[in-house]
């Protein structure tokens, strides 16, 4: 049975990327590999063994093109506007509350974030299948 570890994602300024995943979910460095031409960071919630994997390619000064897929990382809150003017405080810019129905049955409430390079950030109140 296969066990998902991480997901990567490419990142042009390391301690920009490291500040505001921190600041925004509290991940944290689990380890940090250094290559000749590219370093490798996984980040680590203590809540989860599940890591996100910066890849920092050196020498690089264009920001990447991200395409007009619409992928994204998740995460659950427990207390949704909460964390949503606690991102707001912090300068974070989040995007407006929204809520998702199916049936007419409230599914999900959530708001996305965007890190520095763009990528998007779900952030889901704990509940339903997001428990």
């Amino acid at each position: 049975m296969a066990k998902p570890v991480h997901s990567m994602i490419r990142v042009l300024d390391e301690a920009r990327s490291l500040d505001f995943y921190k600041r925004a979910f509290g991940l944290e460095i689990a380890e940090r590999l250094a290559f000749d031409d590219f370093a490798l960071i996984y980040l680590r919630h203590p809540s989860s063994p599940f890591e996100l994997e910066l890849t920092i390619n050196k020498g690089r000064t264009e920001p990447y093109a991200l395409g007009d897929g619409y992928g994204h990382l998740a995460v659950v809150v427990d207390d949704l506007a909460a964390e949503h003017a606690r991102f707001e405080q912090e300068k974070l810019a989040p995007g407006p509350l929204r809520e998702l129905k199916h049936d007419g049955k409230p599914l999900a409430r959530f708001f996305f974030a965007t890190d520095p390079d763009g990528y998007k950030i779900e952030v889901i109140e704990k509940g339903g299948r997001f428990a």
